[in-house]
């Protein structure tokens, strides 16, 4: 982060306040609020506007340095954003790549491209994804993947197969598949040197239910899902131990009248948060209310399941050993067994924000619950960020009166500024 460079030394961290804004609180949305950040700290938020002697001569959009009010902290940004709509930075549990890059490269710079690329389109915490490979190959993207973990860049590492079920494989590498073996786990998690967050498990595979208590011990989220688990075996996972759904709907039987399958289990659960891709290809709307009316805004997380054409345009991408072409923004797989399958997605969540509330009929708090408060908990940074709290990073994304992304801060420094909109 650059350093404001003060005249005096021994003078506190510059100040900025946001103010005239739509805020998404944890209580609700406080019309003209007004937030102040100190550093990379928000240090306070309030029911408060623009002063009158603020307002004048500012319209939205423009800054201008002001003394403090006799505080001793030195100078005051006020920024007016009247008119906009402040809502915590989004994270996302389950990303594999963007910019043209993907975490499974185990290229340092690349994997700093995914992350600068989501970043500016409000993610500013993450998990990074991988995609089925051999375990020796994984293994060394963990080891990559950990140092950025530890550097602050990345919330953690989301293991996603090859412990999933050959009959919902979806854009993984069939032959590389393997059955979950409570050996091979925990190789993967040594791997990652502390720094695993989640793994996705079949729990239907042999060894599924004792990797399933295996990580629940270590403290690693279990993930559910490319799955072809019954309704009863999927219970006898969530009693193991697992509290994620791995994009419900998508890769796992569907909703049976009969047999229920994975669906049902996981949306009657308390205990599980379910990952949804509001991206419009990979849900119909009714769906997507579906989950929101039977688990509670307070256990869904919207994540992309971006790949490296996120933030791109169409053409041919790589997904881990696969070649995946995208086509009006929609990835598929090109060739072999699996042709044709959805590949992730090309989502930033920015544009799932947008869609939530313009299109699928959900309120702004709800949508901040999915893209930042309920995500944060999982990944145990809710301290810390997904909610605009006295004390927390300034962590927060500036929307416009359209909903359309005009700004972004990460631990109070300006990845898009909103007076350049």
């Amino acid at each position: 982060m650059a350093q404001h460079q003060s005249a005096q030394p021994s003078s506190a961290p510059r100040r900025t306040v946001l103010a005239g804004a739509r805020i998404a609180r944890p209580s609700g949305v406080v019309e003209d609020g007004r937030i102040t950040i100190e550093g990379s700290r928000i240090v306070g938020v309030h029911s408060r506007g623009l002063d009158r002697s603020e307002r004048d001569g500012h319209g939205a959009g423009r800054d201008e340095d002001r003394a403090a009010h006799g505080d001793g902290t030195g100078a005051t940004r006020v920024i007016d954003l009247s008119g906009h709509l402040i809502v915590p930075g989004f994270v996302d549990l389950h990303v594999h790549g963007g910019g043209g890059g993907s975490f499974s490269s185990a290229d340092p710079d690349e994997c700093l491209t995914v992350i600068e690329t989501h970043r500016r389109h409000g993610t500013t915490s993450m998990a990074a994804s991988t995609v089925t490979g051999e375990l020796s190959e994984l293994a060394r993207q963990a080891g990559v993947l950990a140092e950025l973990v530890q550097q602050g860049e990345l919330a953690g590492i989301h293991f996603e197969g090859p412990f999933i079920s050959p009959h919902r494989c979806g854009a993984h590498q069939p032959e590389l598949l393997r059955d979950p073996d409570p050996a091979d786990v925990r190789k993967l998690l040594d791997a990652a040197h502390g720094t695993a967050a989640m793994m996705t498990v079949a729990p239907e595979l042999p060894g599924g239910l004792d990797s399933v208590r295996l990580l629940a011990d270590a403290g690693v989220i279990a993930a559910i899902g490319h799955t072809d688990s019954s309704y009863d075996a999927t219970r006898q996972a969530i009693d193991a131990g697992a509290t994620v759904a791995t994009h419900l709907f998508n890769a796992m039987p569907g909703l049976g009248h009969r047999a229920p399958g994975p669906v049902a289990a996981l949306l009657e659960d308390e205990r599980i948060t379910v990952e949804l891709i509001n991206d419009g290809t990979h849900l119909h709307p009714a769906v997507l209310q579906l989950a929101f009316r039977e688990a509670g805004d307070g256990r869904v997380a919207f994540i992309t399941d971006a790949m490296g054409a996120a933030g791109m345009n169409d053409g041919m991408y790589p997904l881990g050993p696969m070649r995946v072409e995208v086509k009006d923004g929609v990835a598929r797989i090109s060739e072999g067994p699996t042709a044709g399958s959805i590949a992730g997605s090309t989502l930033t969540l920015d544009r799932a924000f947008r869609r939530a509330v313009t299109i699928d009929g959900l309120t702004v708090d709800q949508a901040v619950r999915a893209l930042s408060a309920n995500p944060a908990r999982l990944l145990g940074i809710a301290d810390r960020t997904g909610s605009l709290e006295a004390g927390k990073d300034a962590d927060l994304v500036v929307f416009d009166a359209e909903y359309r992304l005009v700004g972004v801060a990460r631990r109070g420094e300006w990845l898009v500024h909103p007076t350049a909109a």
